[in-house]
């Protein structure tokens, strides 16, 4: 039997290393390559064939949901599976959303780590039991609220220092972020109110009078 081949795209090393002994010891799996950005991941996939990417997120250069994005266009058969430290509630919906195969968690048990990698190898989707829950009780309750109210607090934060033309580097300062992670951020809230700049998010937030 043919084992699944993943790349995992990971900044840290010591992440890629446990995941590839981890997955190497199974009988149906195994890494293939490694990649710590998003431009690495491109020039992997320019030489080495896989059936899975298990995708970090945040990295260095890009973050995940631009690197997504372009992996989308450029192959998209081949399934992603988003590999994060943040929690389904803050990035899995607009992952999916972006075309992810699914969506993980870097704290889940080892059996789920294998279900999902061996679900979305085989071409279904992926999200934990009880995100799944939640997501259909959000889809039955989404005619009920305005774009901008699927905002986490946090989310709220960024979308109006954003408004106000606040540098990301000057956000990050404030709330205690890296600049990577208010620019993730960003871009999941343009993407929660379906706007393309954040020209667009200050006309937003003027015409909802939320600033």
């Amino acid at each position: 039997m043919s084992k699944i081949r993943i790349i995992v795209a990971d900044d840290h090393a010591v992440v890629r290393t446990g995941i590839r002994q981890f997955l190497d010891s199974t009988e149906d799996l195994t890494v293939v390559a490694e990649a710590a950005s998003g431009q690495e991941l491109f020039r992997v996939l320019r030489g080495a064939a896989c059936d899975v990417i298990l995708l970090d997120i945040s990295l260095p250069d890009l973050n995940g949901l631009e690197v997504l994005k372009h992996l989308r266009q450029s192959q998209p058969q081949l399934p992603v599976l988003i590999f994060s430290m943040y929690a389904e509630d803050e990035f899995a919906i607009p992952a999916i959303k972006d075309g992810a195969a699914g969506y993980l968690c870097k704290d889940s048990p080892p059996e789920e780590i294998l279900s999902a990698l061996r679900t979305v190898a085989k071409g279904s989707r992926y999200v934990s039991p009880q995100f799944a829950e939640r997501l259909l009780d959000q889809n039955a309750n989404t005619g009920r609220h305005l774009a901008h109210e699927t905002l986490s607090p946090r989310e709220t934060t960024v979308m109006l220092l954003l408004s106000k033309g606040v540098p990301l580097t000057q956000i990050g300062e404030q709330l205690h972020l890296s600049v990577k992670t208010v620019s993730t951020y960003r871009t999941r809230i343009l993407d929660k109110l379906q706007l393309h700049s954040n020209a667009d998010l200050t006309r937003y937030v003027v015409e909802h009078k939320l600033g």
